[in-house]
């Protein structure tokens, strides 16, 4: 009866852990595509607006001139089995952190050499450590249609060997043109 026990006792924490999981208010997400034949991926988790004011001025969650995760919790990472191109920054093969520098003109996407930090300090700035950044690019902006509820990050390929990096949340896009080497 013992075994039986235990038995339950883990599914029932098992299920527990799956639902807790289900219902993090910023789910972890993951878009990827293949450039030049190798693949390209990115992992964030995605945060809903719930009402809030997330960019553009007074108020903002996300300040103008700062330094964003491009997500929540962990700082959003980039892995790329070949090198790659993203905007004027050449990236090799490897892993790499992304940040968006939100000039409210263009964003700028960072590229870093840290890997595995935390988003955001305790006191809210940025765990950026500008000593490891590869480059940064400039993003091309616009709006989309409706506001964008949950944030979303996609990467597409168009012929295989270039493709388009694209940011979209609340009444914000960014995109930035991403080619095979």
């Amino acid at each position: 009866m013992t075994m039986k026990n235990a038995l339950a006792g883990m599914l029932m924490l098992a299920v527990a852990l799956s639902v807790a999981s289900a219902q993090q208010p910023s789910p972890a997400a993951e878009t990827t595509t293949k450039l030049g034949g190798k693949a390209v991926t990115i992992k964030y988790s995605a945060p809903s607006v719930k009402g809030r004011k997330i960019f553009n001025g007074a108020g903002a969650l996300q300040p103008d001139g700062s330094v964003w995760r491009a997500g929540a919790n962990n700082a959003t990472a980039l892995h790329t089995d070949g090198d790659i191109t993203i905007g004027n920054i050449n990236i090799p093969a490897g892993d790499y952190t992304l940040y968006v520098q939100l000039d409210p003109n263009a964003w700028k996407l960072i590229v870093s050499k840290q890997t595995g930090q935390w988003g955001i300090k305790q006191d809210g700035s940025t765990t950026l450590d500008t000593s490891k950044e590869v480059g940064r690019t400039p993003m091309k902006m616009s709006k989309p249609p409706a506001q964008v509820e949950t944030y979303k990050m996609t990467l597409d390929s168009k012929d295989g060997k270039k493709g388009t990096l694209t940011l979209a949340w609340e009444n914000v896009v960014a995109s930035v043109d991403i080619a095979a080497k």
